[in-house]
């Protein structure tokens, strides 16, 4: 399973070649539609119609998880709890993608150290 965070949606939300290639080899590998925990669009949306609209172009193709189940909510309180570092919306993302999934990431930093502690969870950087 593929599981995108802010970074992850940012970037494949340009109208760009390097955005449009990376969809197709995702579409051609089998990893599409992606996962986007709804928390994710605290941090990738503005308000701003202009920066929004790709984003939310993009969103329309995903697989956008409204609710957060609380077996995932503790899971991702457990996994900032023993990194002790990273956001609470990074920790919701590698927690989505248990087990065996990847996190499509622009800044892998946070999430590198929570996905130590994740079951088999690999974070890819765009």
């Amino acid at each position: 399973m593929l599981v995108l965070d802010s970074g992850g949606v940012s970037f494949l939300a340009r109208h760009n070649q390097d955005a449009v290639a990376a969809i197709r080899a995702l579409v051609r590998d089998g990893e599409w539609p992606p996962l986007v925990p709804s928390v994710v669009l605290v941090e990738s949306n503005t308000g701003r119609q202009r920066h929004d609209a790709g984003i939310n172009r993009l969103l329309t193709t995903c697989d956008v998880r409204e609710d957060l189940p609380a077996s995932v909510a503790r899971r991702a309180g457990e996994l900032r709890h023993v990194a002790q570092r990273g956001s609470a919306v990074d920790a919701i993302v590698g927690a989505s993608a248990e087990p065996g999934g990847v996190v499509l990431s622009g800044d892998v930093t946070g999430l590198e150290a929570l996905a130590s502690d994740c079951d088999a969870v690999r974070i890819a950087r765009i």
